[in-house]
């Protein structure tokens, strides 16, 4: 990783990657200048998605969620830079990508520290086409090889000793070639391969389903598809 100080901002780059990245990246009104955005994606934050040199690239900023957000919004404790949120999910999605597993590619990522606080910024490389597992199950049943494809994908990062600290199906992305990835892993670790964490995991994953199935008019999601997803996984799982 490429670190680069500017006044209180530090910008984080991935190794062996061009890096002329700048402070305007992070800015969403510098590529709505250069008419540059190409769509918006709303939740609990924004996410900015714009071109640049042919590749679209996601900006998202870090928000605090729950009550504490209310309070704090973007506000995080700042103890050094490399136990900041920003630095680890970035460093950790460097890692990932050297092992060819199938997450967003790191292009850079920014640490704006005041005091005994900072705040945080994230740019990742799209996933062409993506939809959400989420957003398909509100559209159609899922495949046995959609469902069979997840599970192994699963098993795959698992098998790495990846933990995914909210594995949910929002956070599962088809990609328009039919690819699975996993996004968003703020507070996600490398970690020895272990059961415990990895049906923790699982079980998370079985409960946003449910939860889901209860928000949407429409839900196509079964026991049995859930059976089918699990047999995948457990095939696959080391």
């Amino acid at each position: 990783m490429i670190i680069t100080k500017i006044n209180h901002h530090y910008l984080l780059c991935k190794e062996n990657v061009s890096c002329d990245v700048s402070l305007d990246w992070f800015d969403p009104t510098y590529w709505q200048q250069l008419n540059a955005i190409v769509a918006t994606k709303e939740g609990r934050a924004t996410a900015w998605f714009y071109e640049h040199k042919k590749q679209v690239n996601v900006l998202k900023h870090y928000w605090r969620g729950g009550l504490v957000g209310k309070l704090l919004s973007d506000q995080y404790l700042y103890l050094g830079l490399a136990k900041t949120r920003v630095y680890q999910e970035f460093d950790l999605l460097c890692k990932l990508d050297e092992l060819r597993l199938p997450v967003p590619k790191p292009v850079a990522a920014k640490v704006t520290q005041q005091g005994l606080i900072y705040r945080g910024d994230l740019i990742t490389g799209a996933i062409s086409g993506a939809t959400s597992l989420c957003e398909r199950l509100q559209a159609r049943q899922a495949t046995e090889q959609e469902l069979t494809l997840v599970g192994s994908t699963i098993a795959q990062f698992h098998n790495q000793g990846v933990y995914h600290a909210d594995l949910n199906i929002n956070n599962i992305l088809f990609s328009d070639d039919g690819k699975v990835y996993l996004i968003d892993f703020d507070r996600g670790q490398l970690r020895q391969t272990h059961a415990s964490w990895q049906q923790a995991n699982m079980a998370r994953l079985q409960r946003s389903f449910n939860k889901e199935a209860g928000k949407w008019p429409t839900f196509y999601f079964s026991e049995q598809d859930w059976l089918t997803l699990m047999q995948a996984y457990k095939a696959a799982i080391g």
